[in-house]
């Protein structure tokens, strides 16, 4: 029998938005069976930040995305508060959570819409009886959802521009609180905007009911008898994801690390004022943690457990070094060779429990552990359907994203109801050298900042971010990432066409058009030149 031709795919770039994500999988008998991530754009912001200004990079890091300024803008407050050991007012930590809650808001039908459901009107799943339905809603740029979907994404962020001036690249969030003291006529008119947000959207469209009515699922078994509970349910724009992503099969593949970590996020108001380093993770809201699915154990994430591999990225350095003890020293020579170094991003890894995946699975699988305070948020759904599930999948990763929404309203309502006008929003701290460390949980996943201040410059500066942890090449003992091990054991269906590479990838929030290169392994010979749309 002859043995199975195994056929290469270079996808480069992988993404919609951000185009810096290439993927190089093999394939053997339609089925991929080894895969590398490579970020081929060098960002070198630890570098610019180095001997500036500490509040440098309440300008600067802001800036390093488009799309999630709030988060880096968090990060870096935070770090600062924690290195100068400021005190920050209650008001000053709601609205910092209300900014970042409203980037996060947004980003959930930008991203379902603009570059997550394309993918389900494409050819490949023409034979799917809710074919016809998902290009009448979700073809790009002609679909009914579509167009509702990416117009409203625009509302949140005008709350955010209500506190921080502007949106993306606020820098209303310093060390001692925030430049802002909002009136009655900004509060109200954010109500105004998050309403028409839930009733425009929130509930007629995403969830064909109200969310009192979601929000009592509470399992898998709950989900699936509220699916068919009315048709308003099933044809809503979360049935109808569910129904089809089901029925093409995104439930059987992208299982990844099972292994997750999240930092937690939104400090509580009252438990936070004087932030430290080792008092975060007990003043959260949103809970800290790492969850090992193998085992279905639970154990906090300590920052100080932090690692970064080089052995396959373009540094020389040493390996396996905290971000406190880093100083990043890129290479000139930065060809790919997936059998050495391939990759700028960094290997991040946990020293106990190795690479670990981030992301909005991650976090609400933590939201499903019981243990913590009353004050802080418990839902068990996702962990149920975890579980019941068999783990993870492109549905499911997906699916936690967007099940988000509504945890992140009632917060936001929340928020807008804690204010005290007449309160202070910022108290001006004392400049001094320490170490600080800022975390969060951007909409992507597990973000965090560390800074050290030497002599009133910045003597380091190192961020991880989400897709850090997420599209790191395989680290010192050849443990492939998150993204690197999810595609693994994917269907590919039409090797001219690999969409099932595209849902993976974007089911951790990657972007940007791709024009993707497939040719034979062995001979080199091209098969096809493409886009994957």
């Amino acid at each position: 029998m002859a043995e199975a031709a195994v056929q290469t795919l270079e996808i480069s770039p992988v993404g919609r938005v951000e185009g810096d994500l290439d993927v190089r999988v093999e394939i053997e008998n339609g089925v991929v069976v080894n895969a590398w991530t490579s970020a081929e754009l060098f960002r070198g912001l630890e570098i610019i930040l180095k001997d500036k200004d500490p509040q440098a990079g309440l300008v600067v890091t802001p800036r390093a995305c488009g799309i999630c300024g709030a988060s880096h803008l968090t990060c870096a407050a935070w770090a600062l508060d924690t290195a100068w050991q400021t005190e920050v007012p209650r008001n000053a930590i709601l609205a910092r959570n209300l900014g970042q809650l409203a980037e996060s808001l947004q980003s959930l039908p930008r991203h379902h819409y603009a570059l997550f459901m394309i993918d389900m009107v494409n050819k490949n799943y023409q034979n799917s009886p809710f074919y016809e339905e998902a290009v009448k809603r979700w073809a790009p740029f002609t679909g009914r959802n579509y167009e509702i979907g990416v117009t409203i994404s625009g509302k949140p962020v005008e709350i955010y521009a209500l506190f921080g001036g502007q949106w993306p690249h606020s820098s209303y969030m310093v060390p001692g609180g925030v430049m802002c003291a909002p009136t009655l006529a900004d509060i109200t008119r954010a109500w105004a905007i998050l309403e028409y947000f839930r009733e425009t959207w929130l509930e007629p469209v995403w969830l064909g009911c109200s969310l009192e009515r979601y929000e009592e699922i509470r399992s898998y078994d709950d989900f699936m008898a509220w699916l068919d509970e009315k048709p308003e349910h099933a044809n809503s724009d979360l049935g109808l994801f569910w129904r089809m992503g089901v029925d093409i099969g995104l439930d059987r593949y992208g299982r990844g690390l099972g292994k997750y970590i999240t930092w937690g996020y939104l400090p509580h108001e009252d438990r936070y004022n004087r932030p430290t380093i080792e008092g975060r993770s007990q003043a959260v809201i949103m809970k800290n943690g790492i969850y090992d699915g193998a085992t279905d154990t639970f154990a906090p994430a300590d920052q100080a457990a932090v690692r970064e591999d080089v052995k396959h990225a373009w540094y020389d350095e040493p390996g396996g070094l905290h971000p406190f003890e880093r100083t990043v020293n890129p290479v000139m020579d930065n060809t790919i060779d997936y059998d050495g170094k391939y990759s700028w991003a960094m290997p991040v890894r946990n020293e106990q429990f190795g690479r670990l995946e981030a992301g909005p699975l991650a976090r609400e699988l933590v939201a499903g552990w019981e243990q913590g305070e009353s004050w802080q948020h418990h839902d068990p759904l996702v962990l149920d359907m975890y579980r019941k599930m068999g783990g993870a999948s492109v549905l499911l990763r997906h699916f936690a994203r967007m099940h988000e929404a509504v945890k992140i309203y009632r917060e936001m309502e929340r928020i807008l109801r804690e204010f005290r006008l007449n309160d202070e929003w910022y108290i001006k701290p004392t400049e001094r050298d320490g170490r600080g460390w800022g975390a969060t949980e951007a909409i992507r996943g597990a973000l965090c900042h560390w800074i050290d201040v030497e002599g009133g410059k910045i003597r380091n500066y190192q961020i991880i971010a989400p897709t850090t942890w997420n599209v790191g090449p395989r680290s010192d003992d050849e443990a492939r990432g998150p993204i690197e091990e999810a595609l693994i054991g994917t269907p590919i269906a039409d090797p001219t066409d690999p969409v099932e590479v595209g849902h993976v990838a974007r089911s951790y929030d990657s972007c940007l058009v791709c024009t993707v290169h497939a040719h034979d392994a062995k001979t080199g010979r091209e098969l096809a030149r493409f886009r994957v749309a």
